[in-house]
């Protein structure tokens, strides 16, 4: 049986866990903590306060949005 390789944004996860140090749900806790900031607002604080490269942040955001916005 094969597994099925993870699509989309959540792809980038195990990344950014390695490169910036905290999980997942640590992230997600810290853009939540910002609401009701707009995506690309969220985007510029991942980039400017956390040194994190764009297409991270922005998969994040917009993984973290699409959950709480269903």
């Amino acid at each position: 049986m094969t597994e099925e390789k993870i699509k989309g944004p959540a792809s980038y996860f195990p990344s950014i866990e390695k490169k910036y140090g905290r999980s997942i749900d640590e992230w997600k806790a810290f853009l939540r903590a910002r609401y009701p900031a707009k995506h690309m607002e969220l985007v510029a604080m991942l980039k400017d306060e956390h040194g994190m490269g764009h297409g991270y942040a922005n998969a994040l955001v917009a993984h973290t949005l699409a959950e709480d916005n269903g």
